[in-house]
């Protein structure tokens, strides 16, 4: 399946956040540009979160999205967060630990994680999300050290195994990291 996007725009109010934006990505890309310049607002309308004023979408299919906020259920432990989609605990709780998750951070409820184990909570929910065809990734490194950021990009590699998957990220380093085509997003004006 390959992502295609053509001629999309969007604005608000009088504001142009997306004017005329094409791409078409067959495998993994990472979409960069300046903050304002329409990366989350794309990503919203690849997941029907948002409707664009002209243009056309195609090969979306079901989608796993990491939001620029983490989006956990408080109450629940990071493994039961990223098995709600369904899939394995085992699994789940073998990447936590790979991404620094020892038995004390599996035993917490979400709300007493940090703010970077959150992040890694979420990110892994959708990389191991059953049935996704599209991997949808805004700020996944958001609130990690480069050591462990530089670790869950290998991870994103290895888990999106074929899947289509779009990235948005501000950091050159983590798109270095993946080693997928980068797309630059260029505001209107």
């Amino acid at each position: 399946m390959s992502i295609r996007i053509e001629g999309l725009c969007k604005s608000f109010g009088s504001r142009p956040v997306l004017q005329n934006f094409s791409l078409q990505a067959a495998g993994p890309v990472v979409l960069m540009g300046p903050s304002g310049g329409g990366k989350t607002t794309l990503l919203r309308i690849l997941m029907g979160l948002e409707r664009a004023d002209a243009g056309r979408v195609e090969g979306v299919g079901r989608v796993a999205a990491v939001f620029q906020e983490n989006r956990l259920c408080p109450q629940l432990t990071a493994v039961a967060n990223i098995t709600l989609p369904g899939g394995s605990a085992a699994r789940a709780e073998a990447e936590l630990r790979a991404l620094g998750f020892g038995d004390a951070e599996l035993a917490l409820p979400s709300a007493r994680l940090s703010g970077g184990q959150m992040r890694r909570a979420a990110l892994l929910r959708a990389l191991l999300c059953p049935g996704a065809d599209t991997l949808l990734l805004d700020e996944p490194f958001t609130g990690m050290d480069a050591d462990l950021a530089a670790r869950a990009a290998a991870a994103v590699v290895r888990l999106t195994a074929g899947r289509d998957a779009i990235l948005v990220t501000h950091d050159a380093e983590a798109a270095a990291w993946l080693g997928w085509p980068v797309v630059q997003l260029t505001p209107p004006g």
